[in-house]
Protein backbone atom coordinates (compact mmCIF):
# COMPACT_ATOMS: atom_id res chain seq x y z
CA UNK A 1 0.00 0.00 0.00
CA UNK A 2 1.39 4.09 -0.93
CA UNK A 3 1.10 5.80 2.12
CA UNK A 4 1.57 9.89 2.09
CA UNK A 5 3.41 10.55 5.79
CA UNK A 6 5.84 12.51 7.37
CA UNK A 7 9.16 11.89 7.07
CA UNK A 8 11.94 13.39 9.65
CA UNK A 9 14.80 15.23 8.88
CA UNK A 10 17.11 17.97 10.81
CA UNK A 11 19.51 17.57 13.56
CA UNK A 12 18.51 16.59 17.10
CA UNK A 13 16.15 18.71 19.18
CA UNK A 14 15.90 20.42 15.49
CA UNK A 15 12.78 18.75 13.88
CA UNK A 16 11.76 19.49 10.12
CA UNK A 17 9.18 17.18 8.34
CA UNK A 18 9.09 16.42 4.47
CA UNK A 19 6.03 15.23 3.48
CA UNK A 20 6.75 12.03 0.91
CA UNK A 21 4.63 8.92 -0.76
CA UNK A 22 6.10 5.93 0.42
CA UNK A 23 5.70 2.71 0.07
CA UNK A 24 4.37 1.37 3.57
CA UNK A 25 6.63 -1.99 3.55
CA UNK A 26 9.55 0.34 3.91
CA UNK A 27 10.72 1.49 7.24
CA UNK A 28 10.29 4.97 9.24
CA UNK A 29 13.68 5.74 7.17
CA UNK A 30 13.81 3.57 4.30
CA UNK A 31 12.98 4.77 0.61
CA UNK A 32 10.24 7.05 -0.82
CA UNK A 33 9.00 7.75 -4.18
CA UNK A 34 8.13 11.16 -4.15
CA UNK A 35 8.73 14.17 -1.40
CA UNK A 36 5.56 16.72 -2.34
CA UNK A 37 6.21 18.90 0.45
CA UNK A 38 7.50 20.30 3.93
CA UNK A 39 7.08 21.08 7.56
CA UNK A 40 8.57 22.87 9.68
CA UNK A 41 7.11 23.05 13.15
CA UNK A 42 10.01 25.38 14.76
CA UNK A 43 8.96 28.58 13.03
CA UNK A 44 6.45 30.99 14.30
CA UNK A 45 4.00 30.31 12.47
CA UNK A 46 4.77 27.01 11.83
CA UNK A 47 5.40 26.23 7.88
CA UNK A 48 3.80 24.28 5.83
CA UNK A 49 4.27 23.51 2.54
CA UNK A 50 2.46 20.93 0.69
CA UNK A 51 1.62 20.56 -3.11
CA UNK A 52 -1.93 19.85 -3.54
CA UNK A 53 -2.43 18.95 -6.58
CA UNK A 54 0.10 15.96 -6.31
CA UNK A 55 -1.34 14.94 -3.24
CA UNK A 56 -4.98 14.83 -5.15
CA UNK A 57 -2.80 13.19 -7.81
CA UNK A 58 -1.64 10.02 -5.74
CA UNK A 59 -4.62 9.75 -3.38
CA UNK A 60 -6.82 9.11 -6.92
CA UNK A 61 -3.82 6.39 -7.66
CA UNK A 62 -4.94 4.64 -4.12
CA UNK A 63 -2.65 6.38 -1.71
CA UNK A 64 -3.65 6.74 2.05
CA UNK A 65 -2.50 10.31 4.12
CA UNK A 66 -1.36 9.47 7.49
CA UNK A 67 -3.54 11.05 10.39
CA UNK A 68 -0.77 13.64 10.39
CA UNK A 69 -0.88 14.67 7.18
CA UNK A 70 -4.46 15.03 6.94
CA UNK A 71 -4.29 17.25 9.85
CA UNK A 72 -1.42 19.59 8.35
CA UNK A 73 -3.69 19.66 4.90
CA UNK A 74 -6.68 21.01 6.76
CA UNK A 75 -4.10 23.71 8.50
CA UNK A 76 -2.69 24.91 5.32
CA UNK A 77 -6.40 25.11 3.61
CA UNK A 78 -7.31 27.26 6.84
CA UNK A 79 -4.05 29.31 6.15
CA UNK A 80 -4.72 29.86 1.91
CA UNK A 81 -8.44 30.59 2.48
Amino acid sequence: MVKIRLWRTGATKQPSYRVVVTDSKSGPSGKFIEVIGYYNPLTEPPTINIDGEKVKAWVSKGAKLSDTVARLMQVAGSKAA
